[in-house]
């Protein structure tokens, strides 16, 4: 019973975190807000990997490597939309 309630509470954090997501996509584009998506992305990632992959209870190397790569992907597209702002200003 404990399994599912920790499930449902993912599922409905992810959910959340996909409205947010949506309605900051549809607002004006920005730095900021591409920054808030990618955020939003991290915790869903963070969520994905505790909660239905359960690497909670997983070596921590494992959960250390799937959300690290979350992260430098995250840094990596900041980076590349801060250098296009920067060239094209």
């Amino acid at each position: 019973m404990l399994n599912s309630r920790v499930l449902l509470s993912c599922w409905l954090g992810l959910v959340a975190l996909s409205i947010t997501s949506v309605q900051l996509g549809n607002a004006k584009a920005g730095l900021l807000l591409a920054a808030a998506v990618l955020l939003a992305a991290l915790g869903k990632a963070w969520l994905i990997a505790d909660g239905f992959m359960h690497l909670r209870q997983a070596p921590p190397i494992w959960r250390w490597l799937l959300l690290s790569w979350a992260l430098v992907m995250a840094l990596v597209l900041m980076l590349s939309l801060w250098l296009q702002r920067s060239i094209t200003a």
